[in-house]
């Protein structure tokens, strides 16, 4: 079986795909994919967020909601074309920038701490070894209270290189309570949170 490429050898297939459209995945307008957010945006457990990163933006669609309820979110990808579209995507908004990042190695320490890091449809391009560190960093870039949250297709496809089930345990490994977990045949979504109170607990509801 042939070991699964890196990330930076899928270069050349999302910058073909992004060269091809700004939208290749139709993240604005299939009812999948905003329907997918929606139920994202509903699981984070507080109302607004300092700072966020997401890397792995894309087409930057679910980077758009995140800055509604966030003061500044850096979203990033590792490909060129997708940067370009990310950009033009949110250049109307003034608190979110979008970087280059090959992950793990490029991840943003120096930015850190981040009270939110939505890692949503990335980590199945990494290998077990890179997402294991890429999870070490989410460790060690969470705010006091912060947050982290993963979203991902769970049927098999070609590019993949990690199953969705290794990246979720990936995460859950670096000990933060575990606030959501909504499970569908199409995708996996958690949520993980340094301070283990429900919402309803956050609230003084109970």
């Amino acid at each position: 079986m042939t070991a699964p490429a890196p990330m930076t050898d899928k270069t050349a297939y999302f910058d073909a795909m992004y060269g091809h459209s700004a939208d290749p995945y139709a993240l604005r307008t299939r009812w999948y994919e905003q329907r997918k957010r929606a139920v994202l945006m509903a699981a984070l457990p507080h109302p607004r967020y300092g700072r966020a990163y997401e890397p792995g933006c894309g087409a930057a669609e679910l980077t758009v909601e995140l800055a509604s309820r966030c003061d500044h979110v850096l979203a990033s990808d590792f490909s060129d074309n997708a940067v370009t579209a990310a950009r033009e995507r949110t250049e109307a908004l003034d608190n979110v920038r979008v970087d280059k990042h090959v992950l793990p190695r490029d991840w943003p320490a120096a930015d850190a701490p981040f009270d939110l890091i939505v890692l949503s449809e990335v980590g199945y391009f990494l290998d077990a070894a890179a997402m294991h560190r890429v999870a070490r960093c989410c460790a060690a870039s969470l705010a006091a209270e912060g947050v982290l949250v993963a979203c991902d297709w769970r049927p098999d496809f070609s590019e993949r290189a990690l199953s969705t089930e290794a990246v979720h345990a990936a995460l859950a490994d670096i000990g933060l309570s575990q606030c959501v977990r909504h499970d569908e045949d199409d995708f996996l979504l958690r949520v993980w949170s340094r301070d283990s109170r429900s919402v309803a607990q956050l609230e003084g509801i109970r």
